[in-house]
């Protein structure tokens, strides 16, 4: 079976110069073979391959050694073919009458990638059983210190080196991984993700809402503020503060996008080790961060009528502090992937119209069931709780055919 690893990489500052050389050399080799299909297409009508430009390898290493030629042949090769595979989408998409999208050509600072297709070829994994001083080996880099805090099983077959804001990382995707199963529970359960509460079961149990990126706005803002006290200038030209004030807005950036992750994987281990079916509601989250309409005043052409945007901004911004839709996907993965979950996990979506408006004991859906937000009161059978739970209650019952027919864990 197939799994994939994450280690953040501990380099020297000798190394970490070289792997960002490293990265902005694939980089331009990317743009270069992008602009050799460019130019081919638009002076003579022809598509070059990667099968033509993988030939071309060789003379451009022997061309220029200090740049390309002190890197991995392979590694450079991978390059070529995420070109390739970017190239074959912008022609599906034309051909399915879809927004083509065309390649473009990535500046350095957005480049954050360079794939090794063999371990051993480039890049080599160097950890032993046991032992804490584990290495990765980059051709025209040396052995890079790894943060290696969980073991890895199986056998290494690709390597990626990946930068995200300041840190680094390899990616080891290993291929004969033992499986490792979960007990059956035979535990059935709906959840509804809110703001509120980030998540509430149809069993009663609550999840606080973190509330990451808010409890970090301050911060973030203040540092925003120091950024724009600068003039705008390209990355070569800016200055050493102006680079720190860079620094700072994206490692606040990152810092919220870690805890938001570290917090989802959590959250959702927690509910594939505990249930074997889980009901969740099938939302449409684009539709409902989006901005509301304008609204014409008949009055006053040209001039518009409030439309309460800036409270729907408000709102969307807790969705996406929340980001219920990246959570709904990594309950899937989990609970669908073989390495934690043999048992049988089932993801059941349901339709998420007015969870929070019917009533689970008499069935009355009405607006006024819901007087505020955390109250829910039956009009008609007097039936009462928090409304977070009678949402998840809900979804645990419009479960119906499909969870009684669902495979036991």
């Amino acid at each position: 079976m197939l799994r994939s690893y994450k280690f953040q990489l501990r380099p020297t500052v000798g190394q970490a110069q070289s792997l960002g050389e490293m990265l902005r050399d694939h980089c331009s080799l990317y743009n270069g073979a992008l602009e050799d299909r460019k130019g081919a297409y638009k002076h003579r009508g022809v598509t070059v391959s990667y099968r033509q430009q993988s030939a071309q390898l060789k003379e451009i290493r022997a061309f220029d050694p200090e740049r390309q030629g002190r890197w991995s042949f392979s590694s450079q090769q991978a390059t070529l073919r995420r070109l390739d595979a970017a190239m074959a989408a912008f022609f599906r998409r034309v051909r399915n009458g879809e927004k083509p999208g065309y390649p473009r050509f990535k500046p350095v600072a957005r480049f954050d990638t360079v794939t090794f297709p063999e371990n051993g070829d480039g890049c080599r994994w160097d950890s032993q059983p046991g032992h804490a001083d584990t290495r990765v080996r980059f051709q025209g880099v040396g052995h890079v210190r790894v943060n290696q805090h969980r073991p890895v099983e199986g056998v290494v077959k690709t390597i990626s080196i990946t930068r995200e804001g300041g840190r680094r990382y390899v990616v080891l995707s290993c291929d004969r991984v033992p499986v490792k199963p979960l007990p059956p529970t035979g535990s059935t359960v709906g959840i509804d993700v809110g703001i509120a509460n980030f998540l509430a079961d149809s069993n009663g149990g609550f999840v606080e809402n973190p509330r990451h990126a808010k409890v970090g706005a301050d911060r973030l803002a203040a540092a925003q503020r120091r950024l724009a006290s600068f003039p705008r200038k390209k990355a070569a030209d800016r200055s050493r503060r102006h680079r720190a004030a860079v620094e700072k807005v994206r490692a606040l950036h990152g810092k919220v996008r870690r805890q938001r992750l570290d917090f989802h994987h959590k959250t959702a281990l927690d509910l594939v080790r505990a249930h074997g079916v889980i009901a969740h509601e099938d939302l449409s989250i684009a539709n409902m961060v989006r901005a509301p309409k304008p609204k014409p005043d008949p009055e006053n052409p040209g001039g518009f009528l409030p439309n309460g945007a800036a409270a729907k901004a408000g709102l969307n911004n807790s969705i996406y502090d929340a980001g219920w839709g990246g959570f709904i996907s990594i309950v899937t993965a989990k609970a669908r992937c073989p390495f934690k979950a043999c048992a049988g996990r089932t993801m059941i979506p349901v339709d998420p119209r007015n969870t929070s408006r019917t009533c689970p004991a008499c069935g009355h859906v009405s607006a006024e069931n819901r007087p505020d937000q955390p109250t829910f009161a039956c009009v008609a059978c007097g039936y009462a709780d928090h409304a977070d739970s009678v949402g998840a209650i809900n979804v645990h019952q419009r479960a119906g055919q499909a969870h009684r027919h669902a495979t036991p864990a």
